[in-house]
Order: structure tokens, then sequence, then C-alpha cells
């Protein structure tokens, strides 16, 4: 480990730089497999490193080291520092244990996120906590991957991870530059694609019932504007979840999840223990 006494040391300005600054345009984009992406605590830590995901330096609780940094290579740069520097050098009102710097992995092929047979698709979602938490429901519940259009925010960024617990680096995810195109051709192969907008006309969630051994691919759209038409035109179904009488919709992230419930393939298993980390 490397001790750091000055919040201002340029050895630990990457964790200074604003999380676009950690990558190009073309990085955003996630068109290349390149640039990097924050992990914040622990755990987001050990489920990167467990993902395959190559660390490239990390900063540290001096005086409690998490464990997870043994699992670093000979070639990662730690550095550490106690919790006044470490607070002032990241920029974060409550430091965490370790915060550290990852490669971004390759991007998986939209096609190959497309064809599985439960799958989420996310427009203009631009608000990264509300795709980590889409990112930890569907994982949860048991779907199998996330198409994104190119304006919804990276379920890499930090604060997504944050959310989603890191379990985005075991979920397939993809970005598409046409999700009506990519929702059509799901339509052609027989995918159900579901529409959530609580728009009028639309029917009930739990009257929806996909048939046995359909695949089923769920679309919602931003809190602010819903989905497009386009999307809705392109759509098998346009679905609702019913509301009280006075309240006109949920939170994208907890739609999503309601849905993600509903449209399972399968309840998960009696066995299955709770999920208690809140």
């Amino acid at each position: 480990m490397i001790l750091i006494d000055d919040p201002n040391d340029q050895r630990i300005a990457p964790f200074r730089i604003r999380e676009r600054g950690l990558n190009t345009r073309a990085d955003r984009r996630e068109r290349v497999a390149a640039g990097l992406f924050v992990a914040e605590g622990d755990l987001v830590v050990a489920r990167a490193l467990q993902a395959g995901c190559i660390a490239v330096t990390a900063f540290v609780d001096a005086a409690q080291p998490p464990p997870v940094i043994d699992q670093f290579g000979p070639d990662v740069d730690v550095y550490g520092a106690d919790q006044d520097v470490r607070r002032e050098g990241m920029g974060l009102g409550v430091p965490l244990s370790i915060v550290a710097l990852f490669r971004r992995p390759a991007p998986v092929r939209a096609a190959e996120v497309a064809n599985r047979f439960r799958v989420v698709a996310l427009e203009a979602v631009d608000n990264p906590v509300n795709v980590g938490t889409v990112v930890r429901s569907a994982s949860a519940l048991g779907w199998d991957g996330l198409l994104l259009d190119r304006t919804s925010a990276d379920p890499l960024a930090r604060r997504a991870l944050r959310v989603a617990m890191g379990n985005a680096f075991a979920f397939p995810f993809a970005r598409v530059d046409s999700l009506t195109a990519t929702v059509a051709e799901a339509r052609g192969r027989g995918t159900l694609v579901v529409a959530l907008t609580p728009t009028a006309g639309s029917v009930p969630l739990h009257t929806v019932v996909a048939q046995k051994g359909q695949a089923v691919m769920l679309l919602l759209g931003s809190e602010r504007g819903g989905l497009s038409e386009e999307l809705l035109d392109a759509a098998s179904l346009r679905v609702s979840i019913p509301m009280a009488s006075g309240v006109d919709s949920l939170n994208a992230a907890a739609a999503a999840a309601v849905a993600c419930y509903a449209l399972r393939s399968q309840p998960p298993s009696s066995s299955a223990r709770p999920d208690v980390s809140g």
C-alpha cells in the first residue's frame, strides 16, 4: 500500500475526475471496449473481480484496508489514506473503505441479448439510479438481459453499480442504435413485447400471460415522457399497472420490478434465501 497524506496528491487525481472524464465520447457510447469505470465499496469491487474485470488502481482506508485488496494483481497500485484525506481527495461526503478503477469489459453484442428468453429494454431512462435498480430487480427475478437505447444511463456508472450491488457484472446488457428496429425483429420472432405505459387503452398487467415457452421483452420509458409512440406501436401489447385513485404511475424502477415479477418465467425457488442486504 502506498500511503497518501495530501488530498491534492496527483497520484490519486483519477479518483477526483468526473466520471465522464474517465472515458472518451466513443467510450461513453460503449461502441468500443475501452475506457474505465468506478467501483465503490468492497462488495462491488469483489463482484467486479469475480466477473473478470481488470483493476487499474484503488484508493482505500489505510487504517482498515478491506480484504478484497488481496485479490489484486501485483501491477495494481493501491493507495491508502485516513478518512479526512479520502473524503477530500475523492470529493465524497462519506468515503467508502475502497474505491477502485477498472477497465471496461468488452461489450456484449446486442443480438446476443435481444435473443434471450426474458429481456428488459429501456428508452431514455437517463437516471443511473433507476438503471441500477432495474438491473438489480431484473437479475433477482430471473430475467436474462438488458437492452438500452443510446440515451439511457450506463449500467456501469458508479451510482448505477452501487444501487445494483454490482449485479451488472453478471447481467448481460447492450446498447442498440435503433430500439424500435430491435423490438420489431423480436416481435417477428414470436417474442411477446410488452410496452409498459399508463395511457388509456392499455390492458392491466395481471391479465398478461405469455404462451408456454414464449420469450418476453419488457419495454420501459422515461418517467417524464414515457415510451415513444413508435415503440408503443412496435409492441405486441400496451400494458399498465393498475393504480389507486389519484395516482397516475410508479417510478420507472419500481414499475420495472413489479412487471419483472409479474412476467417472470417461473416463480423463485422456495429454497431461495431472502435478500436482506437492504
